[in-house]
């Protein structure tokens, strides 16, 4: 494979693996907090009072209660009304600075404008309001715990979060709010099973207007994890229909659009991220949906462009990845090194920022840069929190470090249908055939590689022509040989 893009200091790999290096990467910074999303990448799940059946009246719909919402109902805001949002509690707390639930508010509302601005300086000012709020009300303040487990979350600490989900959870079991969060973070772990357990259980209790839409986007997510696709669609489809705000619809359909890239239906995921955008034309996951289709169409320039107006907004460090990907498999190996140089500078901020890197550190050093890297931080990070995001990452570094032999076991894990997430992906199937290919397991690496292809011919410009030609040297599949003559 081609490293003519790598780090300084490496070089392709030949022979035994050197001895173990320093790591060039500053390590991650472990903070207790993390926020992630749902399907359509979008709730923020705090609500504004412990209810018995975790149900609020429904607010009217409209710009003054868009973001509010965010932080109530766990419905998607625009980012202007976030920091709106933000200003307000941030006066709140200055005039009554024993409020812990402005104090909880407004840690919620940093958390969400991060994530959505790809802006990881937001996650302090989030852990110290969030942790003020704690101090203030003390260990059953279900709002701050919430918060807490929703920064871990866009942090990527999946063992914190799970820890503020299930104390939210047991301070008020009824409570709709402190689910998502728990599931996300069992996603991450590994723990499949306690995640649709857990959905199963949020399905279960009785939700407002409000909440509903939230409720089906977790849903979907789910599904979407256990490889139900249909049942994830429909699930979006009535979250967009039932949405209150232009923010809210567009980050359903923005879900939608990533579920039809997935199975690679080129036509609808354009249109869903382009309805996306009409309704909120900065939505940053939209942008960079429909530039990732527009590539795939062919519509180069497009393409461009849309990720261009995307990191210029908000650049997050996996869409510069992507975008130096495309412009690696256009053979602009200029544009592309300036975004390999982007991406390291954005992750070291991100990391200074109490953000988990080393899945996205090391799928970069994998392909990129140094592999013996990747492997060590992945096999580190499995340790820790074993999902199959990174299992499918670890198996791809150790092919990539020269052993296919436990890669394959990393990679049998990723693709499992009976196990794990049950998610099917292009890009795991395709890590699995070409490290069967590499142990000459011609029918399993056949097998694997046209499922790749079959669940989405587009799903990387660098990596789908690869698993074509991967096929292609391949072969037929030989002819069975004729039965023996009978004596």
């Amino acid at each position: 494979m081609d490293n003519r893009l790598s780090a300084p200091g490496t070089s392709p790999i030949a022979g035994p693996p050197p001895p173990r290096r320093r790591l060039r990467w500053p390590r991650r910074v472990l903070v207790v907090a993390l926020a992630g999303g749902v399907a359509a990448g979008a709730v923020l799940t705090l609500s504004p009072r412990d209810r018995r059946h975790g149900t609020a009246p429904a607010p009217a719909a409209g710009p003054r209660v868009q973001a509010p919402a965010a932080v109530t109902f766990g419905v998607p805001a625009a980012l202007p009304q976030l920091t709106a949002l933000i200003g307000q509690q941030e006066q709140r707390v200055r005039a009554q600075p024993r409020d812990a639930r402005a104090w909880a508010v407004l840690g919620t509302a940093y958390v969400e404008r991060g994530r959505e601005a790809a802006d990881p300086a937001s996650f302090p000012k989030a852990e110290q309001a969030l942790r003020t709020s704690l101090r203030v009300r003390g260990a059953r303040n279900t709002e701050a715990l919430d918060g807490l487990a929703a920064l871990a979350l866009a942090r990527r600490d999946f063992p914190a979060a799970k820890q503020y989900a299930e104390q939210a959870l047991k301070a008020s079991p009824g409570r709709w709010a402190s689910y998502p969060p728990v599931i996300d973070a069992y996603n991450g772990l590994g723990d499949y099973d306690a995640a649709h357990k857990a959905l199963d259980k949020l399905l279960g209790l009785r939700t407002g207007a409000a909440e509903r839409p939230a409720v089906m986007a977790r849903a979907a997510a789910v599904y979407r994890d256990r490889g139900w696709r249909e049942d994830a669609v429909a699930q979006l489809t009535d979250a967009a229909a039932a949405a209150r705000t232009p923010a809210e619809q567009a980050a359903y359909l923005t879900g939608l659009g990533q579920l039809a890239w997935e199975r690679g239906d080129l036509k609808e995921a354009l249109r869903h991220f382009e309805a996306a955008l009409r309704l909120e034309p900065g939505r940053r996951a939209a942008l960079t949906g429909r530039g990732r289709t527009l590539a795939a169409l062919g519509r180069t320039t497009e393409a461009l462009t849309a990720y261009r107006t995307a990191l210029a907004r908000q650049p997050d460090p996996e869409d510069i990845l992507e975008l130096g990907e495309l412009y690696e498999s256009l053979g602009q190996d200029r544009s592309a090194t300036a975004q390999y140089a982007q991406f390291r500078t954005r992750v070291r901020q991100a990391v200074a920022a109490g953000v988990d890197e080393e899945l996205l550190i090391g799928r970069f050093e994998a392909d990129h840069g140094d592999p013996f890297e990747a492997v060590e931080r992945l096999e580190e990070e499995y340790r820790r929190q074993p999902g199959i995001e990174v299992a499918d990452a670890l198996g791809w570094a150790l092919h990539r470090a020269g052993d296919d032999k436990e890669a394959l076991t990393y990679a049998s894990v990723a693709t499992d249908q009976t196990k794990g997430g049950g998610v099917r992906s292009a890009p795991y199937a395709f890590h699995r055939g070409i490290i069967e290919g590499e142990l000459e397991l011609s029918g399993p690496a056949r097998r694997h590689l046209q499922e790749a292809l079959r669940i989405n011919p587009y799903f990387s410009p660098l990596r789908a022509p690869e698993a074509r030609e991967a096929l292609a040297a391949l072969g037929d599949v030989p002819e069975e040989p004729l039965p023996a003559e009978a004596p």
